[in-house]
């Protein structure tokens, strides 16, 4: 028995011949309910982490004025959070996931950084129009469901002249494979597109250039550093919710998925030891709303 994944959808469909036919809206809310599930499961506070510098990148890109008003969307453990913090930013920290938001209050309590944490969902931010300087997203507003809506919010919410900032893997970069990866093994929704959408310049010039003074879109590689290709997805399959549920879900098909995840990772790894180094693009976007 398989269970649907929420988060990949990289399969085609065809369209129905019958012309009466209608397709049906994707159901949001119990997607959102099987994420969630899926994010609070494993740690992925431990993923994350290794992605810090991602976000450090990301908020110097941005160049944000002191005191700046910046709102992490999806923001997980907080990583373009602590990231704003550290250049004395006036963060919210916003995810769905409680535990993930729980994270990123301890790391910013070790850090003694001024965070203010609160459970929001992307698609449906609790907030006023133009209330911030800045929102921005680490790998994190790509996997929600309604992308359209998503990328709506996060230019709602920021002011004339402020900034929408993202870190998104693109449909060609190992991650993207990755999750081409997963979805064949664990059929997501139908009607629920690809997160790697977010790392298409042309889908992102589609959803914000409507209300955008510049675009700045930016290819860059995040390397992914382990002892081995096993170290991976010993981890991943450990610690990373949606591959966590993934394994659960195929059952006695684990060992066909971890040979395909092992194929990809060979197809990517530029390391020659035996290790594993796989640099995996991923497009940095700074935004700047007319």
């Amino acid at each position: 028995m398989t269970l649907a994944n929420p988060l990949f959808n990289l399969t085609k469909t065809s369209p129905r011949k019958d012309s009466t036919m209608t397709t049906q809206a994707p159901d949001y809310k119990a997607i959102k309910t099987k994420q969630n599930a899926a994010w609070s499961s494993g740690d992925y506070a431990k993923i994350g982490s290794t992605l810090q510098i991602t976000g450090e990148m990301l908020a110097e890109a941005t160049a944000p004025a002191h005191g700046a008003t910046v709102l992490d969307v999806a923001g997980g453990n907080g990583n373009a959070t602590l990231a704003f913090a550290r250049r004395w930013c006036a963060v919210t920290s916003t995810d769905y996931v409680p535990a993930l938001l729980e994270a990123g209050r301890i790391r910013a309590k070790a850090d003694k950084l001024e965070v203010t944490f609160q459970v929001a969902d992307a698609e449906d931010l609790p907030f006023e129009d133009g209330q911030f300087d800045i929102s921005t997203s680490t790998f994190g507003v790509m996997f929600t469901p309604n992308q359209e809506q998503s990328a709506r919010e996060m230019s709602r919410v920021v002011r004339a002249g402020g900034k929408i900032a993202m870190a998104n893997w693109t449909p060609d970069s190992f991650i993207g494979h990755l999750f081409k990866t997963l979805g064949r093994h664990v059929p997501p929704p139908a009607g629920v597109q690809s997160p790697a959408r977010w790392g298409n310049r042309d889908w992102i010039e589609e959803q914000f250039g409507p209300t955008a003074e510049t675009i700045a879109f930016e290819l860059k590689n995040f390397n992914f550093r382990y002892a081995s290709p096993d170290h991976f997805i010993d981890f991943f399959r450990t610690y990373y919710g949606p591959v966590h549920k993934a394994f659960l879900a195929v059952g006695d098909a684990a060992e066909a998925l971890e040979t395909d995840m092992r194929a990809t990772i060979a197809q990517f790894n530029v390391a020659t030891d035996g290790s594993m180094i796989v640099p995996s693009e991923y497009a940095e976007i700074v935004i700047t709303k007319r």
